[in-house]
């Protein structure tokens, strides 16, 4: 047995960890207000704002896959470099779009700069979870339970930022700019802490490799790069898994479409909108870590994913159902902390489980799959629940809570993945 001290982060994943702190803080300054935006400062129908929500998403995770292949190929510090520039072009475009055309193509932008660093720094941080796990039989569970809970704090931060800025009398542009601004410390930081060595061309040892029956054949070949998209993408678990996922981020994007509208019906105005994402983020600060610790000890990945899917399907059913309250923000409260609970569960285990089911060379294409699958679902189900928001309201949130139950008899279909009592007693959650 190593002390104990071997198991606290490496400087590497420490600097990982930030660094999604910090991009959701600029990130998180801009999104939530986004919609209010589009639809009472510019004008947009309902349908529209949802589709230009759609849109930023699909170029943002729709395009991860891109942003994971160059990181293969590149590594990943000049991918997130080049990604941060992007977003600070994004941002400062954004602030000064006026019309339709010039505010997609901001969108766009601001999207696809995530598409490059996020993948890049995703990746990395898998991957240096399961050396660490490795390394010191600490669970990678609860290593990537510390990047999700760095992202949610940033996403505490971000959206608080916002809210200042807008109390002031600054606008949504200046909210914009301050986005950038974070921006410009992250290259600056990177430009200077990110390592330049390549750290993903190693191969894992072969006793950690993935059991041969675990694989798909086509997976298990030794090929060239260009055919490492063939090996992912007739990967069947993987794709069931990228499906399952697709489901909770269609789910999760109704925080900036329905959830606004049902704040604004409910008090006459948007104003509470950053004091529920700060209620999510906050229990993600205070709960991802016991939560995740619990989960690695008694459950498997693929319960824990479909147990996610399962509890963030209950939050919209409980929207009509639970009764107005103070201020009527209690439907509201009660989707945020159960589709909070749920992202909790589902997130770490869905990304844990990637390195379960592809080659460690094909990590980065990979985890930029598993979100383009998703973006690809939510181009798709944007417009349409756009359009739902003109429909009744059970009509409306019981055909939401549908898409996540969906995604949950998928996922129960996977291979239970490493860790929890379903897969052995010595077994690793992941």
């Amino acid at each position: 047995m190593r002390p104990r001290l071997a198991s606290a982060p490496t400087p590497y994943l420490r600097l990982l960890t930030a660094t999604q702190l910090a991009f959701n803080i600029g990130f998180y300054a801009v999104l939530p207000y986004l919609a209010t935006h589009l639809g009472s400062g510019l004008g947009m129908a309902g349908w529209l704002v949802g589709l230009v929500l759609g849109l930023r998403t699909f170029s943002q995770q729709g395009l991860f896959v891109v942003g994971g292949a160059l990181t293969d190929r590149y590594g990943p510090r000049p991918v997130v470099l080049v990604g941060c520039a992007l977003r600070i072009a994004g941002f400062g475009w954004l602030a000064f779009a006026g019309s339709t055309a010039t505010v997609i193509a901001a969108v766009l932008l601001i999207g696809f700069a995530a598409a490059l660093f996020s993948p890049a720094v995703e990746s990395e941080a898998a991957r240096e979870a399961v050396r660490h796990e490795r390394d010191t039989g600490a669970p990678r569970a609860h290593v990537l339970a510390l990047f999700s809970a760095a992202g949610q704090a940033g996403a505490f931060l971000g959206p608080l930022l916002g809210s200042l800025l807008l109390l002031l009398g600054g606008g949504f542009r200046a909210a914009c700019l301050a986005g950038a601004l974070v921006f410009v410390g992250v290259l600056a930081g990177h430009a200077r802490l990110m390592p330049r060595a390549d750290r993903v061309r190693e191969h894992a040892p072969e006793a950690d490799r993935i059991p041969e029956r675990a694989l798909d054949a086509a997976t298990r070949t030794d090929q060239p790069a260009r055919s490492s998209w063939r090996a992912v993408f007739t990967n069947r678990a993987f794709l069931l898994l990228c499906l399952a996922y697709s489901s909770y981020l269609v789910a999760y994007n109704q925080l900036y479409l329905s959830l606004p509208v049902e704040v604004e019906r409910a008090t006459g105005s948007q104003a509470a909108l950053g004091w529920l994402f700060a209620l999510s983020s906050l229990l993600v600060v205070a709960a991802q870590l016991p939560l995740t610790r619990w989960s690695a000890r008694r459950i498997a990945p693929r319960t824990a994913l479909v147990t996610g899917l399962a509890v963030v399907a209950a939050g919209f059913a409980a929207v009509p159902l639970t009764p107005g309250g103070p201020g009527g923000l209690l439907p509201g409260a009660a989707l945020v902390v159960l589709l909070t609970l749920g992202q909790m569960l589902l997130v770490p285990a869905a990304r844990g489980l990637v390195p379960d089911l592809v080659e460690d060379r094909q990590l980065g294409l990979a985890t930029g799959a598993l979100s383009s699958v998703s973006g690809l679902a939510v181009l798709g189900g944007s417009a349409a629940t756009g359009a739902l928001l003109e429909a009744p309201a059970p009509v409306r949130w019981a055909v939401l809570a549908v898409v996540p139950l969906a995604g949950a008899g998928l996922a129960f279909t996977l291979p239970a993945g490493r860790g929890g009592k379903e897969a052995g007693p010595r077994a690793v959650a992941g």
